[in-house]
């Protein structure tokens, strides 16, 4: 999980770049070769023609919308999440904030199931979206990362999707919702500072291995890239897209290409709108106990080992140790 960075005080450069979408329905070499440019070069990338049907997309979506327009009471029937259940803007352990309310959900079927009747008056229909989305989102994850496996050129390409395919995976379902920014009337629209700084969900990378995100159709997420800015980076929004999802590097992907893909940094602004943004995000995670080392094919005498090998319970502690706007990879470098 993530938590948000504290609202910028100082002007930070936002500049249009157009960020890859890839057609996974093309010629299968040309999609892995973009894949692998993608990761290399911004670890964030879109894709379309992706196989999850738009009923299953749409039935999650209203499912994820009826709840966050209950009364808060309702909601927090739901809550507290620790770390399952309804949050709002308070955000992990370590007293980050954000303009946003939430859901987190376990990937488990029947966890899913339980927690439906604290969260739906009619729980059968909230799992079963919940469930048909997870099962849809988990079968594009690990499409994704046996393309990466094969542009990797790994032996088995089933090295990271197995870990998210395992009965005692860690994955998590995420339901983010941002309510609209009303006018101040007294502001009447004149300072543009008024709008430019509102953070949903603050600067941040996914620890987990590969993030899949859909959003409705207001923007506000947000990308950092080194493009012409040398470490300092830019923000680059990232248009809504009717048909795409997001995919991004998460800091266990990094580590087990031995640097090769970067774990993206990203964020949520909230935008000045009368509609409300939800995204609804899957985080593909191993068994706790996972030894997480890169493939063998990965570590050459010209690129040594980055990172010594580490369980994703001993990665996930320190993710929670930290406030994530921390970065964490080098924790665990190689001595």
């Amino acid at each position: 999980m993530v938590v948000a960075s504290p609202s910028p005080t100082h002007p930070e450069k936002v500049q249009f770049i157009e960020l890859p979408i890839i057609d996974l329905s093309a010629e299968r070499s040309k999609v892995i070769n973009l894949v692998i440019k993608a990761c290399e070069e911004y670890g964030f990338f879109e894709v379309i023609n992706h196989g999850v049907s738009h009923d299953i997309i749409t039935r999650m979506e209203e499912q994820g919308l009826g709840f966050f327009a209950k009364p808060l009471g309702d909601k927090q029937k739901a809550g507290p999440a620790t770390p399952f259940g309804y949050g709002c803007k308070n955000i992990g352990f370590n007293g980050d904030v954000g303009a946003v309310e939430y859901l987190m959900l376990g990937t488990n079927s029947l966890s899913i199931v339980e927690r439906s009747y604290a969260i739906s008056n009619d729980p059968k229909m909230f799992s079963s979206a919940v469930n048909g989305y997870v099962e849809a989102v988990t079968g594009l994850a690990c499409e994704i990362l046996e393309l990466m496996a094969e542009g990797l050129r790994v032996q088995d390409s089933s090295v990271f999707s197995k870990m998210i395919k395992d009965v005692d995976n860690d994955s998590i379902f995420r339901l983010n919702h941002y309510p609209p920014i009303l006018c101040n009337n007294n502001n009447n629209n004149k300072d543009p500072s008024f709008l430019a700084n509102k953070v949903g969900f603050g600067e941040h990378t996914d620890p987990q291995i590969l993030t899949i995100l859909k959003s409705n159709d207001v923007g506000g997420l947000q990308v950092k890239s080194q493009v012409d800015d040398g470490d300092h980076g830019v923000w680059v929004p990232v248009p809504p897209h009717p048909t795409a999802f997001c995919v991004n590097v998460g800091d266990i992907l990094q580590a087990m290409t031995n640097g090769r893909f970067m774990s993206v940094r990203h964020r949520a602004m909230v935008t000045n709108t009368s509609k409300s943004r939800m995204s609804m995000a899957y985080f593909g995670a191993p068994p706790l106990d996972t030894c997480l080392t890169p493939p063998l094919e990965l570590v050459t005498p010209r690129k040594p080992l980055l990172y010594r090998p580490f369980t994703w319970d001993e990665y996930k502690k320190a993710s929670h140790s930290l406030r994530l706007g921390d970065s964490r990879l080098h924790l665990f470098k190689a001595t």
